[in-house]
């Protein structure tokens, strides 16, 4: 009886050690906090690839830059340190700078107008050429179209922003234009920003709404202006080795697992969107709402002659013709 019972208990062991080898771990991380348009994409996501892998596959979720900024996340997966990531396209350019077009200031005339340009063939298209750098890109997620904060003044106008020293991303589509504009700009890594303002080594920064929320920005800004001046996509980044090495089912697994994340993540920048100049000014920030647009496009015309060389004239128009 001893010995049966030792022989089922063995079997058992064997069966659970067997289960526990058959999984595999892998990361994947956010610079932004758990309860954000960043948090849900991950959080779904993982929960998706573990149904959809019966549990073979596990995605660890991090958030806040616990493990990096959205770069040093990015340089790991490509290294294969990580396996993947969760990041804005505002370090992606220096990986691959085809991406560089995307941040073009005033490209995008809403959110309905950029999800379609990223899901049909321009941003299909533009997945594919990571694979030769090292990740495979899963999908274009969202961050939202970025808008202005300082502590120092009401931004009603564009040459409010002149002199101001602003927290910019480590992006040079970016840079290039906020310069056009007069702004002192500072690249800095997301983690480092609200220390920064808080300490006034910068005035202000820029993002989109659900950022500005989930970091809690109106704690050390005072003021906001909604000038929509970029559109931030987001993307799902994968080790391209760590893709190669799935079985095709799984492969497809975590695509789908992605899609799932996509939808989470875009549903919460609209809610976002929908409640956050309220929340904000509840939270005593002062908003500028009625932002005179055609006047922060002109005063970037000569940056835009320069883009307009840079990108060519018909690929930026291809994108704005997307309906």
């Amino acid at each position: 009886m001893k010995l049966s019972q030792l022989a089922a208990g063995l079997v058992l062991g064997f069966g659970i050690a067997s289960a526990a080898l058959a999984q595999t771990t892998m990361k994947i991380s956010i610079s932004t906090a758990q309860n954000s348009h960043q948090g849900v994409a991950i959080d779904t996501f993982a929960k998706e690839v573990a149904k959809r892998t019966n549990g073979r596959y596990k995605v660890e979720t991090f958030y806040n830059g616990s493990l990096g900024g959205e770069r040093e996340s990015i340089e790991a997966v490509q290294l294969g340190t990580q396996e993947l990531a969760f990041s804005s396209t505002g370090p992606v350019p220096n990986f691959v700078p085809e991406t560089k077009i995307l941040d073009v200031p005033f490209l995008f005339r809403d959110k309905a107008h950029a999800r379609a340009v990223l899901d049909g063939p321009i941003g299909q298209d533009m997945l594919v050429k990571f694979d030769a750098k090292g990740f495979k890109a899963l999908g274009w997620a969202e961050n939202g179209f970025r808008h202005m904060t300082n502590s120092k003044r009401d931004v009603k106008a564009p040459e409010d922003l002149k002199g101001l020293k602003m927290r910019t991303m480590e992006n040079p589509v970016h840079i290039a234009a906020y310069k056009g504009f007069g702004i002192i700009t500072t690249p800095m890594a997301f983690p480092e920003v609200f220390t920064a303002l808080q300490q006034g080594t910068v005035d202000g920064q820029e993002n989109p709404l659900p950022v500005i929320i989930s970091a809690k920005f109106d704690q050390v800004q005072k003021h906001l202006t909604l000038t929509g001046h970029v559109y931030s996509p987001c993307i799902f980044l994968m080790n391209k080795a760590s893709f190669d090495k799935l079985s095709a089912a799984d492969k497809q697994a975590f695509l789908d697992a992605a899609k799932e994340g996509i939808k989470a993540n875009r549903a919460r920048v609209d809610e976002d969107d929908a409640k956050g100049v309220a929340d904000l000014r509840a939270k005593g920030m002062t908003v500028i709402d009625n932002v005179d647009k055609a006047k922060f496009v002109a005063a970037l015309a000569p940056v835009n002659a320069d883009f307009e060389k840079q990108f060519g004239k018909a690929n930026l128009d291809k994108i704005r013709d997307v309906k």
